[in-house]
């Protein structure tokens, strides 16, 4: 199921865009190291093959619709890294984006 394979992809780009973008943050900004920043900026790159792998081939329209996934998921993963805890309009915030992603990546196109 093409829709499915497409929400796997965009879930694995999340874990290693934020999780990239993570682990230079605590290298830099926590003073973790230069192990840290590298294997963020490894994670980085992967992130950007992932997006590749989508099978809608409108560049734009994969990374336009994965921000409402980048949202949501930069959200999440405060939480588990984090401890942090958002508030309802976080919340809100990132509902909104995940209900526009599904309308740039699957509104019917009459293809």
């Amino acid at each position: 199921m093409l829709i499915a394979r497409s929400a796997a992809l965009f879930v694995l780009a999340a874990l290693f865009e934020i999780g990239g973008a993570w682990l230079v943050w605590q290298g830099v900004r926590e003073h973790k190291g230069w192990a840290w920043i590298g294997a963020g900026v490894l994670a980085l790159g992967v992130y950007g093959f992932v997006a590749t792998l989508q099978p809608d081939a409108e560049f734009g329209r994969i990374l336009a619709a994965y921000g409402g996934i980048f949202v949501a998921g930069s959200i999440a993963w405060g939480m588990a890294a984090d401890g942090y805890r958002p508030d309802r309009w976080d919340v809100a915030g990132a509902l909104i984006c995940l209900a526009g992603m599904a309308v740039i990546m699957y509104a019917p196109r009459g293809r």
